[in-house]
């Protein structure tokens, strides 16, 4: 996994009825860990741009619950 995406035991009755799930995945957003946008971030270029939804690789979070372990 990567750096935006967390893991999380939850916590289980005894008495719960529900068969229990390991483990949870949910993905932290790159622009929580980015106060101010600073001078000279890298850029796409502006084709790649339009096709990843922002201009700026450091900001760039890919839509992808395929295999991550993200529950539906």
């Amino acid at each position: 996994m990567d750096a935006q995406w967390r893991t999380y035991t939850p916590w289980r009755s005894p008495f719960d009825p529900c068969p229990p799930r390991e483990q949870r995945a949910y993905i932290v957003p790159p622009n929580q860990f980015i106060q101010t946008q600073p001078r000279g971030l890298r850029q796409f270029a502006p084709r790649e741009a339009l096709r990843r939804g922002t201009l700026w690789p450091d900001l760039y979070s890919p839509y992808d619950t395929a295999g991550r372990g993200a529950q539906p």
